[in-house]
């Protein structure tokens, strides 16, 4: 292997371990991401001229650049062509991300939120384990992983005083907004880069995932009602929730804000089906319609502003700081694909694993200890979608498994890391009590899907 493909590999190793030991060298993860982004392209596009030769580019493209040397040509190549297509399907996720991020943050500033928190009461530790899982389950389809789990942890710490009894919840968390997000193309980072790939289309991955989606959550949950059946809960003796403003949000407000929030993420896929434009059209496009249905409902925009609510405040409260890790890790992972080092990747994965399943099975394993983003994107880039068109079991399956392999550790997702932060979750005690049982939820959730491959044959 030519010594600057080598040095790429090592950069993007070194990258992607400083990510892992984030909290271990007190560095965010978006800064290594970016740095690593952007040191794999540099060295690929100074080596290009010893690693591309002129006779595999397109004829039309050497006629253009007609008159200049061959390593301007192939400079060119790699500068104006492969990192900037690449960088236009790195932009679509990012510009999705930040429309989808700031409709949610704007609904949660509204308190929209608590039209579904606050109709949810049990005392029973098991009937408050199923209603948690359920409605987290279809949230985190709606909206995502991560906002969902945020949100219903928010939740379980208004439902449940000890402690030591809502670990079992956030756990239960975890795994449904993980399952939840993994059939529907905007419920998880990853389903949604290869929604906006091309890799899948909304109605059939919803109808090839729903099924393993709900095997994978109600076995953990079967095995819990066992395990805590008897068991009550205590609700905290003061569940008054403080406010940072003194202003009042009018409920009619809230109701709206929500309503258009969430009708607008649900009419996504619905605007890609009628324009046939990118998801991120359709994102922007519910962003635009909510930010003049909230400037309307300001009678007073100055007092807005002050009190945080207006949207232009709203916006900087996204979690910018992941979005560059996005941009980042993806930008990585594209000049991998440029270099051609994903297809040998493919290539030795054939070689000496074979099976695709198996492959796709262990990526989802993989996805526990590595973030699924960069997992899923390297593997977009492994298969290519000529040979594995839309649609295809392979795309399906990888949807599943990176979104719900995550969830056998804590560390494993984001849904999983939010979740260690709010509750201070041990990574042993999660291992204890809840890892074992994700991972009969993750194979048995694989296996439906091996079964429905097959009745399908």
């Amino acid at each position: 292997m030519p010594l600057p493909l080598i040095a790429i590999i090592a950069v993007f190793c070194v990258g992607y371990a400083l990510i892992i030991l984030e909290h271990n060298v007190n560095v965010d993860k978006a800064a290594p991401a970016v740095l690593t982004g952007v040191l794999c392209w540099a060295i690929y596009i100074l080596a290009a001229p010893g690693l591309i030769d002129l006779a595999s580019l397109p004829q039309s493209f050497l006629d253009a650049h007609a008159g200049k040397t061959a390593k301007e040509v192939v400079t060119a190549w790699v500068g104006h062509h492969q990192m900037l297509e690449g960088f236009a399907e790195t932009a679509s996720i990012l510009f999705f991300l930040l429309g989808a991020m700031t409709i949610v943050e704007m609904v949660d500033v509204y308190g929209g939120f608590s039209i579904i928190t606050d109709r949810i009461r049990s005392t029973s530790m098991v009937t408050l384990l199923w209603v948690i899982g359920t409605v987290t389950f279809f949230l985190s389809a709606a909206l995502d992983n991560l906002t969902t789990t945020i949100v219903m942890i928010s939740l379980i710490r208004k439902l449940i005083d000890e402690q030591s009894d809502r670990l079992f919840f956030a756990g239960i968390i975890v795994i449904a907004a993980n399952a939840g997000g993994a059939w529907s193309p905007i419920g998880d980072v990853t389903t949604t880069m290869l929604w906006i790939g091309g890799q899948i289309t909304t109605l059939k991955i919803m109808e090839a995932i729903l099924l393993p989606s709900v095997v994978c959550l109600a076995i953990p949950l079967l095995f819990l009602t066992f395990r805590l059946r008897g068991r009550t809960i205590s609700s905290p003796k003061q569940n008054a929730a403080g406010s940072e403003t003194d202003y009042v949000v009018p409920e009619s407000h809230r109701n709206l804000i929500f309503l258009v929030g969430m009708g607008g993420l649900l009419f996504v896929p619905v605007f890609k089906t009628l324009t046939h434009l990118p998801p991120f059209m359709g994102m922007l496009f519910s962003l635009g319609v909510l930010w003049v249905v909230s400037e309307i409902l300001h009678e007073d925009r100055e007092k807005a502003m002050e009190s945080g609510m207006h949207i232009l405040k709203v916006v900087r409260r996204v979690d910018t700081p992941s979005v560059l890790f996005f941009l980042g890790i993806l930008t990585a992972v594209s000049a991998l694909q440029a270099s051609g080092l994903l297809a040998q990747a493919a290539a030795f994965l054939d070689n000496t694993v074979g099976n695709l399943d198996l492959i796709v099975f262990l990526i989802g394993l993989l996805s526990a200890v590595i973030d699924n983003v960069p997992l899923v994107a390297a593997t977009m880039g492994m298969y290519d979608l000529s040979v594995h068109p839309t649609d295809s079991p392979l795309w399906e399956f990888l949807a599943f498994a990176a979104g719900t392999g995550g969830s056998c550790l804590i560390i494993g997702s984001a849904a999983g890391v939010a979740a260690m932060g709010m509750e201070r979750i041990n990574f042993f005690w999660y291992m204890r009590n809840i890892s074992g049982l994700a991972l009969l939820g993750y194979v048995a959730g694989c296996a439906v899907i091996m079964l429905e491959k097959q009745l399908l044959m």
